[in-house]
């Protein structure tokens, strides 16, 4: 399937053109679209920041010694794995140049920017629709029978946005070790991994050691919620490319004090600890109520988010939307996702007191 054009929608970072339509203050909003942790920036980084904001005064160091090593250490994998960017979006569309796909295969409905980075890149990106009968979930076999059709790179953000899906670390080996036969890159995106109930058996960090074809992308904007940091970072184990990479992009991808902001929040196990335990518990909980409601037909999640199929004809994902915004709270209306429609809606898990105004509000 060729490029599909896409829908106009609000962003979970559109609260200014919220504010201008609605007339309702951005600072009122909450905003379950932008599936970032509720619980607000790392108490470390709040206290270390302000004491390192000197590091302006100078020029980071060009190879992120210390930064790669705390990255390294959170992870699992080795410093020389490791490269930086600022965002995990830079990170996309600079691997996407380097492999210059002639044609690429996503994995959707998903993230609008991978297919963005192909077409600028100069290639075409084609989709190997998930299904909704089939609860969103990767038929691995089928997957790997498409890729023989040809293509250079195969792009699967894990877990997935906005189906909250996730492949298994077994499945992906099997991916990896058609893709390599083939001689196709894989870039899997991360972003929403550390949500997952067993990060360390669901990540596909531990494969990078097996398969120089696998590039895996992680930042910091969804889980640590630090979007404005712009902090993103791969790991790879091509040394070719991790190489070439190093001498092509530009010398300081992060300021400063991203730089130090990375060292301290990757260190802080309690927030880590914390978010995970409001995530898991609010997910579970909330998932059984939509389960039971007989409105909606919700898609187990894996991620912070939750994909939620509309079965009141009464209802559509602009209504909901209209009716959630006018009560101060931001959901995701999904019919802008390609395969999905005006009968889905996603929203994230934020603190018990706000998910219980909303599931009120949508299940009222």
């Amino acid at each position: 399937m060729e490029q599909i054009q896409h829908k106009d929608h609000f962003h979970g970072s559109d609260l200014e053109k919220i504010e201008q339509i609605y007339g309702i203050r951005k600072e009122e909003i909450i905003s379950f679209s932008a599936n970032v942790n509720p619980l607000g920036i790392s108490p470390r980084l709040r206290r270390g920041l302000a004491e390192h904001v000197d590091a302006i005064a100078s020029y980071p160091d060009r190879e992120y010694t210390a930064l790669r090593r705390c990255i390294s250490q959170y992870v699992g994998c080795d410093m020389e794995q490791v490269v930086v960017g600022n965002g995990s979006t830079e990170l996309i569309s600079l691997f996407i140049d380097f492999i210059h796909p002639k044609r690429a295969l996503i994995l959707g409905p998903t993230y609008s920017e991978y297919e963005r980075s192909v077409s600028l890149s100069g290639g075409s990106s084609h989709y190997y629709p998930l299904h909704a009968k089939e609860d969103f979930i990767l038929h691995t076999e089928d997957l790997c029978a498409k890729l023989a059709e040809g293509y250079q790179l195969l792009i699967l953000c894990n877990p997935n946005n906005p189906t909250s899906t996730l492949i298994p670390r077994q499945q992906m080996r099997r991916i990896l070790d058609t893709c390599k036969m083939l001689g196709t890159y894989v870039l899997v995106d991360e972003t929403y991994i550390e949500f997952t109930s067993d990060v360390a058996a669901s990540s596909s960090v531990p494969l990078a050691r097996d398969y120089n074809n696998l590039i895996i992308l992680r930042g910091t904007s969804k889980f640590f919620a630090a979007p404005g940091l712009r902090l993103g970072y791969a790991v790879l184990g091509n040394p070719d490319m991790i190489s070439t990479i190093r001498r092509v992009k530009n010398p300081w991808m992060i300021n400063a004090l991203a730089d130090v902001a990375g060292q301290l929040m990757f260190a802080d196990e309690d927030y880590k600890e914390k978010t995970r335990h409001l995530i898991l518990s609010e997910r579970k909980r909330l998932y059984q109520l939509f389960l039971t409601s007989g409105r909606f037909r919700p898609y187990a999640p894996q991620a912070n988010f939750m994909l939620l199929g509309i079965k009141d004809p009464a209802l559509n994902a602009a209504d909901l939307f209209d009716r959630c915004i006018r009560q101060k709270m931001m959901i995701r209306d999904c019919s802008t996702f390609p395969f999905l429609s005006d009968r889905y809606i996603r929203f994230c898990f934020m603190k018990p007191e706000d998910n219980d105004r909303l599931t009120a509000l949508l299940l009222s």
